[in-house]
């Protein structure tokens, strides 16, 4: 009786190893040709399809939609509506952990609307929708800084605005609707 603990434990251990191996590896594949870990079938083979490239850029769509629904939740939930309530303003309750919460909520929107453009640039339609709004969203890099700081302005919260809803107008057009989508608190910091 004793050993059958032990045994089952040593299954369970083995069995536990034995997924995480076949997931790292099937998660680890690039897809290169030239790569140590690759399967042999080149990157153009694959791209060859047509249902692989309709695949790619259905999933670009949806990549784009998932990360500018974060960057337009944490913009308005954290930035935005704090601001609106006056809750930015010297002698506030609150002010320091919502000034906090702005400066990593801008980070993390400016991170996620990098995202967006990248994933936009699998869709061919997307792609150019979202070509001029690189600089607006490159204008914002420095905010969260300033929003942590207490230093953002009725101007540089209208330029957070301003860049969301051109993102989520952007989408739009190209069959891509942005709902928004608030992050959670653990999103935000990691």
């Amino acid at each position: 009786m004793t050993r059958s603990v032990p045994l089952r434990r040593l299954l369970v251990a083995l069995l536990l190893s034995c997924t995480v191996l076949v997931s790292a590896t099937a998660c680890g594949d690039s897809g290169d040709s030239g790569s140590a870990t690759g399967t042999g079938v080149s990157a153009s083979a694959s791209a060859a399809s047509p249902s692989a490239s309709t695949e790619k850029q259905r999933l670009a769509k949806t990549r784009f939609v998932a990360n500018a629904g974060l960057a337009a939740g944490a913009t308005y939930q954290w930035i935005v509506k704090p601001y609106r309530a006056g809750t930015f303003k010297k002698g506030a309750e609150g002010r320091t952990f919502a000034l906090v919460k702005a400066g990593l909520a801008g980070g993390f929107a400016y991170n996620r609307l990098k995202a967006a453009t990248e994933n936009a640039k699998g869709d061919p339609l997307l792609s150019k929708a979202v070509a001029p709004l690189t600089a607006g969203i490159d204008s914002l890099k420095g905010m969260a800084t300033k929003l942590r700081n207490g230093q953002a302005g009725e101007g540089d919260i209208g330029a957070f605005e301003s860049v969301i809803d051109s993102i989520k107008s952007a989408g739009k057009s190209a069959g891509a609707e942005v709902q928004d989508k608030v992050p959670s608190t653990s999103q935000l910091t990691g």
